[in-house]
């Protein structure tokens, strides 16, 4: 039996079976992937798993005041940043173990942040061979994403700013939101709406 969709006030969905075993979002920090990853949890119905980049970041860290994930991650002081080999391998195996929960059979949604673009996705791409993916851009203007970050307090000056562009140059995307002025319940509801069509 179909799950029951609520894209919007108007549109009622109704999902036979999304034929997609992981849905990408990549954006820079601030830009909202997290929150449309939710509302795209609570639209869909069903199990997805959220996985991301900050859980990598976590997992690497000797303990809650290490900022640095066991030195593998640099910041610059405009708020760039950086990693090293000791990042990328431990990143490889992520990606692998990523790869191994979809191949398992649990949806993934994977939050993700570019730092080196097209080379980050070609990775990330390697690792999901044979997996049916999607991949969604979500940007959001540098000054917006600036402030949401220095209103959130957990987040690095400049940190947004540098990456709201950065992480999108030679990405390729099935589709893209834009959380700039628009409301991440909004946004998922416009994943939910492709991913149906495309189903179709």
């Amino acid at each position: 039996m179909g799950t029951l969709v609520r894209v919007s006030a108007e549109i009622d969905v109704t999902l036979s079976e999304v034929n997609v075993e992981v849905i990408v979002l990549n954006g820079g920090s601030s830009s909202g992937k997290s929150s449309i990853a939710t509302c795209l949890q609570q639209q869909l119905g069903e199990t997805w798993l959220t996985l991301g980049v900050d859980d990598l970041i976590r997992a690497l860290s000797h303990g809650p005041m290490d900022t640095t994930a066991g030195g593998s991650i640099h910041f610059g002081s405009d708020g760039s940043i950086s990693v090293g080999e000791v990042f990328h391998q431990a990143e490889a195996a992520w990606y692998q173990g990523v790869a191994a929960i979809a191949r398992a059979g649990a949806a993934v949604i994977a939050d993700e942040v570019f730092l080196d673009g097209a080379k980050s996705q070609a990775r990330l791409a390697a690792a999901l061979q044979g997996l049916t993916v999607v991949w969604v851009g979500v940007r959001c203007d540098p000054e917006v994403a600036e402030t949401r970050g220095k209103q959130r307090g957990d987040r690095i000056r400049g940190q947004a700013r540098d990456q709201a562009l950065r992480v999108h140059e030679g990405v390729r995307y099935d589709l893209v939101v834009d959380t700039t002025t628009t409301a991440s319940s909004q946004c998922s509801g416009t994943i939910v709406e492709w991913l149906t069509h495309t189903d179709s």
